[in-house]
């Protein structure tokens, strides 16, 4: 199961960076953002976003600051 699984992610590996590449070099750079391989990856295969860690103090000063400033 475990090769199954190692084969099926590399294969939507590969077809993912050819889409990359493809979305890329025809994308209008002031338009958009450039896409990531991630972005055609289907959501059972991607890997899990980065959990953005902090303290409660960190949570009060953003809190404390003013929109604009």
């Amino acid at each position: 199961m475990a090769m199954a699984e190692a084969r099926l992610k590399h294969d939507w590996s590969m077809t993912a960076a050819i889409m990359t590449l493809t979305a890329n070099a025809n994308r209008d750079p002031k338009k958009s953002r450039p896409f990531r391989q991630a972005d055609f990856m289907p959501p059972s295969l991607r890997e899990p976003e980065p959990v953005v860690k902090g303290s409660i103090h960190d949570l009060k000063i953003f809190l404390r600051q003013k929109p604009g400033g």
